[in-house]
C-alpha cells in the first residue's frame, strides 16, 4: 500500500530541513518544500557569486544558504536532510548526521513512496533512457497520462499532488539514487549489468547491491523484470520473492517477451518484425523486449507495435547528425562504458571510425578492443584515458596481427578534424566514447550537443 502524501505534509511543516545541493534538479524540490511549511537551508559546495541569481531568488523564499567550500561543516542540527545521489551515505557529514538523529533521505525515494500512481523503474548498466522512454511512449499511445522522471525528465517530487491514481509514471533510476533507498516501485526492470561507475561505489559487489534495491523492498504484488541473457542479471532471479517475467533474444519464454526468427514476441504474441524496428540494433531489440513485459497489464500490442515501428530514439544514442560527402556522422556520447559502446557500433553491420576516450570511471576498458576491434575502421582518441586505451590498442594489435590506424586528438574538436581527413564515402564515424564526459564537460549532453555543433560546421 502506498502512503498518503498527507502523512508527509503534517510531517514536513515546520522541520528544520538541509537540501544538498543546489542544481537544476534541487531547485523545484527547495521550492516546494517551503510551500509545504518546512524550514529550508540549501547547501551547495560553489559560492553565491557562483550560484547566482538564483540565490538571490531562493533568499527571497525564505530558504537559508550554507554554500562555499566548507558547506559540509555546516550540516549539523537538522531534523530531516535530502542528499543528492552522487553523495555517499557513508560520508563523515552524512555519518554525523545520522548519528544526531536526523532522518537523511532523498527526493527520489519520498516521491516512490508517496507517488499515487503506478511506477515503472528501471535501472541497469546499459539502455536505461532508451527503454524509460519506449515505456513512457507505450503508454502514452494506449492514452494514459504518463510522467518520466529519475534521471530524465522533470523533477517529480515537487509535482505530486499533481498525479492521480490512474496516471502511469515510469523513472529510469541510477545505482547512485538506489543506493540508500528503502522503497520499490511496482515495476521493475534491471535491463542488464556490467563493470560502471567504479570511482564511485567501493567494488562491484555495492553496485550490483544498489541495483538490487529497485526490488527488494516490493510488495506481494510487484513485477521484477529481468535480462535472461545478461549473467548477472539472470542470478538474481532467485533472490526475487514476488512475480518475475523474462525477456532474452537467445530462448522463447512463455511468461516474458522474446525475439525469434527475426520477429518479436511478449506472451507468446507477436508483436513486430526486427526489420519494422526503426532504431537498429540488438541491444534496442533488448530494450523493446523490456518494454513490452513492463506495459502487457496495461497496454495493447497495437500500442506496442505503433510505437516500435514510429519511435526514431533518443538524443546523443547513435544520433544521425549529418551525411557529408557519402560520409555518415553518428553522436552517440550517452556512451560511457565498454559494452554500451560495443552495443552501438555492432548495430552499424560494418566497420566504423570511432571516436573514444573521455573520464576515467576505473572500469575495465579492454573489452571495447578485445571484442570490438573487427567493428573499428579506425580509431581517434581523446581524453584523459586516451593513454590508457591507446596501450590497450597497441597490444591488441601486436597480438592479432592486424591494421588499426590510432590518431590521437587534444580535444572533440580536432577530433572531428581528423574524423573527416580519415574518412572515405561510404564511411560511418560515431563518438561512441566507452567513458564519462566530466574530464571536459560537465555530463554527456554537453559533450554530445559540442560534436553535434562541430559536425554540421564541416564543409
Amino acid at each position: 500500500m502506498k502512503s498518503n502524501f498527507d502523512e508527509f505534509k503534517k510531517y514536513i511543516k515546520g522541520k528544520k530541513t538541509a537540501v544538498v545541493g543546489i542544481g537544476i534538479s534541487n531547485r523545484p524540490l527547495i521550492k516546494y518544500l517551503i510551500a509545504l511549511g518546512a524550514n529550508v537551508t540549501a547547501f551547495d559546495k560553489k559560492d553565491k557569486e557562483q550560484i547566482g541569481d538564483v540565490a538571490k531568488e531562493l533568499e527571497n523564499l525564505g530558504v537559508l544558504l550554507a554554500v562555499g567550500e566548507d558547506y559540509l561543516e555546516q550540516l549539523h542540527g537538522y531534523d530531516v536532510i535530502f542528499k543528492t545521489p552522487s553523495m555517499r551515505i557513508d560520508s563523515p557529514a552524512f555519518t554525523k548526521a545520522k548519528q544526531e538523529g536526523t532522518y537523511i533521505t532523498s527526493e527520489m525515494e519520498e516521491f516512490v513512496k508517496y507517488c499515487p500512481a503506478k511506477v515503472i523503474g528501471v535501472t541497469g548498466s546499459d539502455g536505461k533512457t532508451t527503454t524509460t522512454t519506449l515505456i513512457y511512449n507505450i503508454l502514452k499511445e494506449e492514452g494514459y497520462k504518463t510522467w518520466v522522471g529519475g534521471n530524465i525528465g522533470t523533477p517529480l517530487f515537487s509535482k505530486i499532488e499533481e498525479i492521480e491514481k490512474n496516471d502511469r509514471v515510469v523513472l529510469e533510476l541510477s545505482s547512485f539514487q538506489l543506493m540508500t533507498m528503502d522503497v520499490s516501485p511496482e515495476v521493475a526492470i534491471v535491463t542488464n549489468l556490467s563493470p560502471n561507475h567504479l570511482d564511485i561505489h567501493k567494488d562491484m559487489e555495492e553496485y550490483i547491491n544498489a541495483k538490487k534495491n529497485i526490488f527488494k523492498f516490493q510488495d506481494a504484488d510487484g513485477i521484477t523484470i529481468f535480462n535472461l541473457d545478461n549473467e548477472i542479471t539472470r542470478s538474481m532471479i532467485s533472490e526475487v520473492k514476488t512475480k518475475v517475467r523474462k525477456f532474452s533474444t537467445k530462448n522463447k519464454i512463455e511468461s516474458g517477451a522474446y525475439y525469434e526468427d527475426e520477429k518479436l514476441y511478449v506472451n507468446n504474441k507477436f508483436v513486430c518484425k526486427k526489420e519494422d524496428i526503426v532504431i537498429r540494433g540488438m541491444h534496442n531489440v533488448e530494450n523493446y523486449l523490456a518494454a513490452f513485459c513492463a506495459t502487457i497489464d496495461d497496454v495493447s500490442i497495437e500500442s506496442m507495435r505503433k510505437v516500435a515501428t514510429t519511435f526514431c530514439g533518443v538524443e546523443h544514442r547513435s544520433e544521425l547528425i549529418k551525411e557529408i560527402n557519402g560520409v555518415k556522422y553518428y553522436n552517440d556520447s550517452i556512451a560511457t562504458s565498454p559494452t554500451r559502446t560495443l552495443a552501438s557500433i555492432r548495430a552499424f553491420e560494418q566497420p566504423v571510425i570511432l571516436i573514444a576516450g573521455g573520464y576515467d570511471k576505473h572500469i575495465p576498458l579492454e573489452p571495447l578492443v578485445e571484442e570490438g576491434y573487427k567493428m573499428i575502421k579506425k580509431v581517434i582518441l581523446v581524453g584523459a584515458t586516451a593513454d590508457k586505451l591507446e596501450k590497450i590498442f597497441n597490444k591488441v594489435i601486436e597480438e592479432k596481427h592486424i591494421d588499426l590506424p590510432i590518431f590521437r586528438a587534444s580535444s572533440l574538436e580536432e577530433a572531428a578534424k581528423i574524423s573527416k581527413e580519415e574518412a572515405k564515402p561510404g564511411d560511418i564515424v560515431t563518438l561512441s566514447p566507452a567513458c564519462a564526459s566530466f574530464d571536459l564537460y560537465p555530463n554527456f549532453e554537453a559533450r554530445g550537443n559540442e560534436f553535434k555543433e562541430l559536425i554540421r560546421s564541416l564543409k
